[in-house]
């Protein structure tokens, strides 16, 4: 049995059953085997390891021993592990601008990300034959090759719902699809939305019925289109359009396969497969389970084709829960989406 069918087990199910104890072991067994068998993995280690720096995967006995790698490898290299035994299936690729690199994520098996995507809604918010689901996520679509569409897709034709889900920038008809939606006995309805686009649509319709008696998830993002705003601002804004419910969020990106969802009030809660890390923003070995706030280190054992040790340039809060608050990014790294607000 090959390491990945005996990580991964024979379902996907495994990786959101994992108690913190099993976690841990669990990320310190896909260490080991990512640093001898993702080439870009293994030649960011052996760089550390010329500077001084102890890399040896044997000597790593703790998380905050892990060194994470910087997520600017996804823009330039193909980060893959066991690269020679399989071929993409399918790539994700980041937002951007025509003057940005975006970044890849090349996946082994798309059916991976979407289990494991559902289980970790389902976790939040129930059965997703229980909802409709209506996106707004124009940037998304026209660029194409987005995670964020891929799982909206395939949450709406899991759900079995009559609507479609994506409007590009049809307000109107988006309108029309919330009202038939919110007639259906038994199901709720939720509205994922790039921010500047919600932004948009509650700008048109501020006072529409449409809008109301709904969740909202907005997705980050303003892609230049409008002034950044710090999420309590953002949220007010939405909530007069929307009604008094919190708006949710997701924090999630292309160089990730799992999702931390925030049912209101900006605090996020990762599911059992994800973990958030904070390190001083100046020191990126400092790697810590207790700081109260830094930049966010992520481990997501659903990465196991890719790799699942990765340096942001998100700053975070921690909270004694385990909830963590996005509080924007370091300075000169790109503006991304999914809720990463400044």
């Amino acid at each position: 049995m090959s390491f990945r069918t005996s990580f991964l087990g024979a379902d996907y199910q495994l990786l959101t059953q994992l108690t913190p104890a099993a976690f841990e072991a669990a990320a310190l067994a896909l260490f080991r085997y990512q640093a001898r068998h993702c080439p870009p993995y293994q030649a960011y280690l052996a760089g550390l390891a010329r500077k001084g720096d102890d890399y040896d995967p044997a000597s790593v006995q703790r998380l905050t021993d892990i060194p994470f790698l910087p997520i600017e490898f996804f823009k330039t290299q193909e980060v893959r592990t066991d690269p020679t035994a399989w071929q993409p299936q399918e790539v994700f690729r980041s937002s951007g601008t025509t003057l940005q690199q975006r970044s890849r994520h090349l996946v082994r098996d798309p059916a991976l990300y979407r289990a494991n995507a559902a289980a970790i809604f389902e976790r939040v918010y129930g059965p997703l034959t229980g909802w409709t689901f209506l996106a707004l996520l124009p940037s998304y679509l026209e660029q194409g090759e987005s995670s964020l569409v891929a799982m909206v897709e395939d949450f709406s034709q899991r759900s079995g719902q009559a609507q479609p889900a994506f409007f590009l920038r049809d307000h109107a008809g988006l309108l029309r699809a919330l009202g038939e939606a919110k007639q259906q006995p038994g199901r709720r309805v939720m509205l994922f939305g790039v921010t500047y686009a919600l932004l948009d649509l509650a700008a048109e319709y501020s006072s529409a019925p449409e809008l109301q008696d709904l969740v909202v998830l907005e997705t980050g993002g303003m892609k230049g289109r409008r002034r950044e705003m710090i999420r309590e601002e953002l949220h007010q804004e939405l909530q007069q359009a929307f009604g008094p419910a919190p708006i949710h969020s997701e924090y999630g990106m292309t160089e990730l396969l799992s999702q931390a969802y925030s049912p209101g009030h900006g605090r996020f809660y990762c599911p059992p497969q994800l973990r958030v890390l904070l390190r001083d923003p100046a020191d990126p070995f400092s790697v810590s389970e207790n700081r109260p706030d830094g930049a966010i280190n992520i481990i997501d054992l659903a990465n196991a084709d890719s790799c699942a040790f990765i340096e942001t340039k998100d700053l975070a809060r921690s909270h004694p829960d385990g909830s963590f608050e996005v509080l924007g990014r370091l300075d000169n790294s790109d503006i991304r989406g999914c809720s990463q607000l400044v």
